[in-house]
């Protein structure tokens, strides 16, 4: 047994250093870990489906799929998607909620931003091309339009990509611009925006700030 818990923190050592976590924050995760996959080795998109604080989110399976996505491994950016993660894929993906350390300077900040803005863009440029086109865009606003109607969401969508072109690309006609918003035009659009207190993964029962894991039964 004490050779089995010295495996266990070498191990959590180890997957401190690559996903940035404490090892008392890895030993809580891990512990969330096993209750959404059962106490298995993996996690499944059923095993997060199944979370009822998920169940209403408008962008449920976007946040489903970027647990599966390999773009948010930290890995050179591989395209394609998972079929179930372990729990070093699930840390990775994790670690694009971590807040930066209190003593980081100013390039690691920044560096922290830049992760998290890529980690949105991912969830938005569904085809890996490194382009939300106005396609995309049309498709998750439709998916999500409900009460306001499928013209009204593509009318919405087509604005939207609109007010983009003339803010970022001032001198490119409507059309030119609809082949897509790069991420250099995406961390443009964001670039006020207050990272740190919007995102979250509450629906996990992870605190955010300390990364401590709450009682939950899904």
């Amino acid at each position: 047994q004490q050779q089995q818990q010295q495996q266990q923190r070498r191990h959590y050592e180890e997957l401190a250093h690559k996903s940035g976590f404490s090892t008392e924050q890895i030993k809580n995760l891990h512990k969330r870990f096993r209750q959404l996959s059962g106490n298995k080795e993996t996690i499944s998109r059923a095993n997060l489906d199944s979370i009822p604080a998920l169940a209403n989110n408008p962008i449920k399976k976007q946040i489903i799929d970027a647990f599966f996505d390999k773009r948010n491994q930290r890995q050179d950016d591989e395209v394609g998607s998972l079929e179930e993660i372990g729990l070093e894929q699930f840390l990775m993906v994790m670690s694009h909620f971590r807040p930066p350390a209190h003593k980081s300077g100013e390039e690691e900040r920044q560096a922290a931003r830049r992760q998290k803005l890529r980690f949105l863009f991912n969830m938005h440029d569904t085809d890996g091309d490194g382009i939300i086109t106005l396609v995309e865009y049309r498709k998750e606003l439709l998916s999500k339009s409900g009460a306001i109607g499928h013209q009204a969401a593509k009318a919405i969508a087509d604005a939207a990509m609109l007010e983009v072109a003339s803010t970022n690309a001032p001198h490119m006609a409507p059309d030119d611009f609809y082949e897509g918003i790069t991420f250099e035009h995406f961390q443009q659009i964001l670039k006020g925006l207050e990272m740190e207190s919007r995102m979250h993964i509450r629906f996990l029962d992870v605190d955010t700030t300390t990364m401590r894991c709450g009682k939950a039964t899904s």
